[in-house]
């Protein structure tokens, strides 16, 4: 007995709310859905027809982040997809979630030890500045006097 998947695709959407979303909608979510290359193909052949589409959906893709954040986010997406999947073997299963939450309880524990040595790191050179600028002031107050 499998439990059922965590990510269940979304149902369809119908037919009046696709009419009710505009050309330009439909032509993102078809562009999004095919990801980062579709959108480059899009500029291109944008650049190839008339010069300022290619130009426009060069600054919609910077503007809206495609460019830079969508391709890390659907492979971050799809390893955690993958992730949860279950095998078909119950005891593997065990053994991956066990596995995968003593690796998760490893990183926020690095996380947490690097967190700490910056701390540490930023307070010394603090404690530095603060003690050559005590330095400083002791030696004006000398030549003033």
């Amino acid at each position: 007995m499998t439990a059922p998947a965590p990510h269940a695709p979304a149902p369809a959407a119908s037919p009046m709310a696709q009419e009710a979303k505009g050309w330009f909608s439909r032509a993102e979510e078809w562009l999004d859905a095919r990801g980062k290359g579709a959108w480059i193909a899009a500029m291109v052949l944008g650049f190839i027809l008339f010069w300022p589409i290619g130009l426009a959906l060069l600054a919609y893709m910077i503007w809206s982040k495609r460019m830079f954040n969508a391709s890390c986010k659907s492979r971050r997406h799809a390893m955690t997809r993958h992730a949860f999947k279950s095998s078909g073997n119950s005891a593997f299963d065990a053994y991956k979630a066990d596995t995968l939450r003593r690796l998760e309880e490893e990183q926020e524990a690095f996380e947490s030890f690097l967190q700490r040595l910056r701390d540490a790191k930023d307070k010394a050179e603090f404690d530095q500045f603060m003690d050559e600028r005590a330095k400083t002031a002791k030696t004006d107050d000398s030549v003033e006097a």
